[in-house]
């Protein structure tokens, strides 16, 4: 077996004190791997840890150097002081268009900004998706998307995700139980 994308052993973390942990997950290519969890038990801080943007206070996190990384954050935009259409975001992304579902490539054209709000999150997850990274952290992508959007997302996770690996926060139970291969609780 080769070796996880992303490994937490005891990890404790927070910002002026540990929030959450310590907790242990690790994530490897193929798997969709989902925090789960109250509202404020500290999923996002993880994810925040990952990502450098929250401190680490003990335990380990080690992300292979194969492991570059996407994210998609809970309260997905664009400042309104740039507006850009989905194709440009899709290509600051390193995305490729190409794999946009249909739902979505007809609206590329249009500034993101001035789509639906289940449009707007679709597209961020989705420029997520199309880029080449092999770690996706996920955060409540599911957040204000109709059931197709919904459906398209979860296709997506349960199809073969090859040297891909996701980390993915959810508060819906019926998505998790569609997708995950892993649920780990965080208290």
């Amino acid at each position: 077996m080769s070796e996880p994308l992303l490994q937490a052993e005891e990890l404790s973390a927070g910002y002026q004190g540990p929030v959450v942990g310590p907790v242990s997950f690790s994530v490897s290519a193929g798997e969709v791997v989902v925090l789960s969890g109250p509202n404020g038990c500290g999923k996002s801080t993880l994810l925040g840890a990952v990502l450098g943007h929250s401190r680490v206070f003990s335990g380990s996190l080690r992300r292979s150097s194969r492991a570059s990384l996407a994210c998609l954050g809970q309260q997905a935009g664009l400042p309104e002081e740039l507006p850009m259409t989905g194709r440009e975001l899709v290509t600051l992304a390193e995305g490729d268009p190409a794999v946009l579902p249909e739902y979505l490539g007809a609206v590329l054209h249009q500034r993101v900004d001035r789509l639906s709000g289940g449009q707007r999150q679709l597209m961020h997850v989705w420029a997520a998706i199309a880029g080449s990274a092999r770690l996706l952290l996920l955060d409540e992508p599911t957040n204000n998307l109709d059931p197709v959007s919904e459906s398209l997302l979860a296709d997506y996770l349960c199809g073969p995700l090859g040297e891909r690996g996701v980390l993915l926060v959810c508060h819906e139970p019926d998505f998790v139980a569609r997708v995950a291969d892993r649920v780990i609780e965080v208290r």
